[in-house]
């Protein structure tokens, strides 16, 4: 079953799904208070969990070098030491195309090899796919002239990671950095015939690409759902944005939510756990029902 936002419907009778990102990919210069090592990454995802989130995305990292590292026996332990202790849906979060900072792009085999891994084994709910290319500059590298990145997803590494969603039967979650993202998403979903995907509108207010974290933005991406992918699941995130302010219409629209020292501002001062506790207030005063890991996979099921 899945909610028409355009209708209205009463929030107090919505589930509303609450993730955590618990790090990515900036290390502790820019973020200091993210989670590194296997110990701490799984001890805040099990709080977040516990305290109301039921998703938990985190990347992996060297732990004698602090630097981030795409390894699937890391977050192999990750996602089992978090399971063993609570019910989540543990999300890495990998990049398939390039690194962080450059490169160039791998072949499209390349960059899944860990979610291959992971979903052989059982340890995969989702595959997160970024449905485009854009362009990263922080307003800061702006004003210093330091050129940003190009975030480079070619359309063959997309539909690579559609048809691996496919095989394995998961969900891909689809990161929306610029509205393009959702149109191409959305028909190479129809096209690839894969589990529907949830759309993650990602907001920002330190970046240049993409919409701010404004009401009109929501609007303009809830019409894009209406038209292209109605009923689809949905949530609102960031990047170098605070989206808390967003989270009360998001609730009464049918949506979702993430929060996390992933997409934070830089050298933000609250942890993970006081980012999911003011999330959960926020869904709270709205009438909204935190869902469980159980309960966002049945709902998943339905739209298959």
């Amino acid at each position: 079953m899945t909610v028409d936002h355009s209708e209205g419907a009463d929030a107090s009778q919505r589930k509303v799904w609450l993730e955590v990102a618990l790090n990515g990919p900036w290390g502790r210069v820019r973020q200091p208070r993210i989670p590194v090592t296997v110990s701490e990454i799984v001890q805040q995802g099990v709080e977040c969990v516990r305290a109301g989130a039921a998703i938990v995305s985190m990347q992996a990292y060297d732990e004698e070098s602090g630097e981030r590292r795409d390894d699937w026996e890391i977050y192999a332990r990750i996602i089992e030491g978090i399971r063993a202790r609570v019910d989540a849906i543990v999300s890495p979060s990998i990049t398939f195309a390039a690194t962080w900072e450059a490169g160039e792009p791998t072949v499209a085999h390349a960059g899944f090899s860990n979610i291959e891994q992971l979903a052989k084994r059982g340890l995969m709910d989702w595959v997160p796919v970024e449905p485009g290319s854009t362009n990263f500059t922080h307003w800061g590298q702006l004003t210093q002239d330091v050129p940003g990145i190009v975030r480079s997803n070619m359309e063959e590494h997309i539909r690579h990671a559609l048809g691996m969603a496919r095989h394995f039967g998961l969900h891909p979650s689809y990161a929306i950095y610029e509205p393009g993202f959702f149109r191409l998403g959305a028909g190479l979903h129809w096209r690839c015939g894969c589990p529907a995907p949830i759309y993650r509108f990602v907001f920002t207010s330190d970046y240049s690409f993409g919409f701010p974290p404004e009401d009109f933005a929501m609007t303009a991406y809830l019409q894009l759902l209406d038209r292209f992918a109605p009923g689809a699941q949905w949530m609102i995130g960031g990047l170098g944005a605070e989206i808390l302010p967003l989270i009360p219409r998001a609730v009464m629209e049918g949506g979702h939510v993430r929060v996390g020292l992933e997409d934070a501002p830089f050298g933000t001062t609250r942890s993970n756990l006081e980012l999911v506790a003011a999330a959960v207030e926020r869904i709270s005063n709205m009438g909204g029902v935190l869902a469980t890991a159980s309960e966002i996979r049945a709902a998943l099921s339905v739209t298959d």
